[in-house]
């Protein structure tokens, strides 16, 4: 086998992706011309002055900020998937919320984890699998959510050891 395909390959980026990656490209080269063209102006004017035109150093209203540390850092699907996590009741409608939760997004492989309390749900929700895709790519965007991983409900707790006592909690039981 070659090196090549031994090695996982980066999500290859839709046009949508592409597109947002040269627009902050630009605007941080914007920025950077700019920055040096206002350091030469200060420097002639004798340093750093405050004046009525707002400038970097101006405080940022908390969303604005929080706009801007996303979209710099390039998080726009994490935060949007978190969103839907947040939104699931209206997505899916309260009787499904009711039964099935989302547990975590796999953002490599753009799988959605749902957790359902009972197997007949877990098939409800296998059926209702590629309509929900679709309605979750509407919202997020195209692609965001390839699969979704449907789990039915966990099994009983794993006790360990064949020697128990009845209503015995362990090690901790037998002090004080």
């Amino acid at each position: 086998m070659s090196e090549e395909s031994d090695r996982p390959r980066p999500p290859e980026l839709s046009g949508v992706d592409l597109a947002r990656q040269a627009l902050v490209a630009a605007k941080e080269q914007a920025r950077a011309r700019g920055a040096a063209a206002q350091q030469k102006k200060q420097a002639r004017r004798g340093g750093l002055r405050s004046g009525a035109r707002a400038d970097g150093r101006d405080p940022l209203p908390l969303g604005a900020a929080i706009n801007r540390l996303i979209t710099e850092r390039g998080w726009e699907t994490p935060a949007a998937v978190g969103g839907v996590m947040g939104r699931w009741p209206q997505l899916v409608g309260p009787e499904v919320a009711q039964h099935c939760e989302p547990q975590k997004y796999d953002e490599d492989a753009r799988v959605l984890t749902v957790q359902c309390d009972s197997t007949a749900w877990a098939t409800q929700l296998r059926l209702l699998a590629p309509t929900l895709v679709a309605r979750l790519n509407e919202d997020l965007g195209h692609g965001t959510v390839k699969v979704i991983k449907v789990l039915g409900p966990g099994g009983p707790a794993r006790r360990y050891g064949s020697l128990r006592a009845p209503g015995s909690k362990g090690p901790g039981d037998t002090y004080g």
